[in-house]
């Protein structure tokens, strides 16, 4: 086998390893979706649980900064 063939084969895999996890992801999103569905049928705010999930993801003192100006801002536009 030359050196091309390999490369194109070792291409190939590469890719049919990124096709199959993209194909992972989509039942995965899918799984996601039906769990903010199944939470919005018994009564949950599902953009808010994105929101609080959003949240959970952050450093706590880069979410206290952000919540932090996010109050000022509000103070600022009268919203509070």
């Amino acid at each position: 086998m030359s050196e091309g063939n390999v490369a194109a084969d070792q291409l190939r895999l590469f890719i049919e390893r990124v096709e199959r996890l993209e194909e992972e992801k989509k039942g995965i999103a899918d799984d996601i979706r039906d769990v903010y569905s199944e939470a919005k049928s018994q009564g949950y705010d599902a953009k808010i649980m994105r929101q609080i999930v959003r949240l959970r993801k952050m450093e706590t003192n880069d979410r206290l900064e952000m919540e932090a100006i996010l109050d000022t801002y509000k103070a600022a536009l009268g919203l509070e």
